[in-house]
């Protein structure tokens, strides 16, 4: 599969020029991709103010990934904020070339900015089959909950997509290597860059990690596209030779 990461800077609060921004970097990729991903709250940067900005299943910036997705033949991925029946979620929208759209509502909220105030938490795990491909989809602060992210249904590809501030980064690089290796899969975060409206800073770290803690895209910095070409046979052959995920711990996760 290939996949292509869009770091970029978020212009606060508004879905119109976000919209504007990541689509001129989705058109200007010429190579053939089966998947882009863009950060987490793509279209407004992670704001708490989300009665004003809050869109709904059908609104524009929906409506945007659909038409992208179609035109473009790949998948789209990124989460937004969305209204629905009076709650708010932080809902990472998986978008089929069809339209089709499949989801994640985060299910850790982050405490410390009050994110548990305002949204709601999701109820459940989410994997996409796409492409012949298990992808367990995750936001943000869910890297820090490595039993929520357990590897119990043999996935092929872990996904988070992250406003991650460059005070903590060092967290992030260590976290994303951890859940790789923990559950022999693919693992890909996508964080943006730049400063927001709270006066936190980003620096990015966009990467991808290989079932044995291996870097395919080192920590980047800059804003940009970046794409990589993943295959599952190897970690497939891996899991075969080296089947840790046999002796796993069984466990629920309560509500």
């Amino acid at each position: 599969m290939k996949i292509a990461l869009i770091q970029s800077s978020l212009v606060w609060e508004s879905p119109s020029d976000n919209r504007i921004n990541l689509e001129a970097k989705i058109t200007e990729i010429k190579a053939s991709v089966d998947l882009i991903v863009l950060p987490e709250m793509f279209s407004t940067g992670f704001s708490m103010n989300a009665s004003k900005i809050a869109e709904t299943m059908q609104g524009e910036t929906v409506l945007w990934m659909q038409t992208l997705a179609k035109s473009q033949n790949c998948a789209i991925a990124g989460s937004l904020i969305i209204s629905e029946e009076d709650k708010f979620y932080n809902r990472l929208l998986f978008v089929f070339p069809t339209g089709e759209i499949q989801y994640y509502d985060k299910r850790h909220l982050f405490t410390l900015a009050g994110e548990d105030k305002i949204y709601t938490a999701g109820a459940k795990k989410q994997i996409i089959e796409y492409k012949g491909w298990k992808i367990c989809l995750q936001i943000c602060y869910d890297l820090r909950f490595p039993v929520f992210a357990r590897n119990v249904e043999n996935y092929d590809l872990l996904l988070y997509v992250a406003n991650w501030p460059k005070v903590r980064i060092n967290a992030w690089d260590i976290l994303m290597k951890a859940r790789a290796v923990e559950n022999l899969t693919y693992t890909i975060g996508v964080n943006r860059i730049g400063v927001d409206a709270n006066n936190h800073q980003y620096n990015g770290h966009s990467q991808v990690v290989d079932y044995l803690g291996n870097y395919i895209l080192e920590p980047q910095e800059n804003e940009g596209v970046f794409i990589v070409k993943l295959d599952t046979n190897n970690m497939h052959e891996t899991r075969k030779k080296m089947d840790f995920l046999r002796d796993k711990d069984r466990f629920e996760i309560q509500d």
